[in-house]
């Protein structure tokens, strides 16, 4: 996010929309704030309802579970959240990319975690989806390009189960320079993003096996978006000044989030809720 357009990494060049940019070209920014202003509470049966709920629901592995469990306590505690928003948290642990795209149960498991939330799937029209795939080895852009099909047959799988579902906001890992195994170390949590930067460009660029808009053909996925952008270099603190402490991961493998880093993970995910203009419409109650 601090790269500019001439700075290079392997190649590529800088923001997380490509370009140096970190918001959305114009064309892509027009559709997102068109499938919010279709977000609305719906019934059981997805019809339209004042009474009804927007449902929104995470998807991943073991940190993302971690984080966003405490991110629903923020947000159900918040004042300004919408009444009509219910949040479900759908990630679950050893859950990663790669099962998430090829296996059931991570999705029998999150129909499950809907109902017990007393929501359908017709309800759920928003995501927060972090993945990654554990033990990493090939170098870029290798695993990244992996990730990145994965995250394809994701985000059509999505739209299989959820057809109301209009926004998938999308984050890559945080930091992984003090990992003490080879679960998710650096360079790839930091490579992580170039998937999610592929895969909304490929959205962009009008990959048809990515088509949101029914105007363009079968709707197969929904729109995709970056959420809040998590890594830091360490103690280097970035240009909003966030960093990550050694402490800020569990002493075990210093890869999954101690409190100190679920915590600093949901207030950056609540903040950004609350507060960009891609997200705040459906998240804060109405004024």
């Amino acid at each position: 996010m601090d790269m500019t357009a001439a700075d290079r990494y392997k190649g590529e060049d800088g923001g997380l929309y490509g370009g140096g940019l970190n918001t959305p070209p114009a064309r892509h920014r027009e559709a997102a704030l068109k499938a919010l202003g279709e977000t609305k509470p719906l019934d059981a049966n997805g019809n339209p309802s004042p009474e009804g709920k927007i449902v929104l629901v995470s998807l991943g592995m073991s940190n993302t579970t971690q984080e966003f469990s405490v991110f629903k306590k923020l947000a159900d505690a918040d004042p300004e959240k919408s009444p009509n928003l219910r949040i479900v948290d759908g990630a679950q642990g050893g859950q990663t990319a790669l099962v998430w795209a090829t296996k059931e149960d991570p999705w029998r498991v999150l129909e499950q975690r809907l109902s017990a939330a007393g929501v359908t799937p017709s309800q759920v029209q928003i995501i927060w989806a972090k993945q990654a795939n554990a033990q990493p080895r090939n170098a870029f852009p290798a695993e990244a390009k992996a990730l990145q099909e994965q995250l394809a047959i994701i985000m059509r799988r999505i739209k299989e189960r959820y057809p109301n579902v209009k926004i998938v906001y999308l984050s890559s890992r945080t930091y992984g320079g003090y990992a003490t195994t080879a679960l998710n170390p650096e360079p790839h949590a930091y490579e992580s993003a170039f998937a999610i930067r592929w895969l909304i460009r490929s959205q962009i660029d009008g990959n048809a096996d990515l088509n949101y808009d029914p105007n363009l053909g079968p709707a197969v996925s929904p729109l995709i978006l970056w959420g809040p952008y998590l890594w830091a270099d360490g103690a280097n603190p970035r240009s909003d000044r966030l960093i990550w402490e050694r402490n800020d991961f569990v002493e075990t493998d210093r890869t999954h989030p101690s409190d100190s880093g679920r915590t600093k993970v949901a207030r950056l995910l609540l903040d950004f809720f609350k507060t960009n203009e891609l997200a705040r419409s459906w998240f804060l109650k109405p004024r």
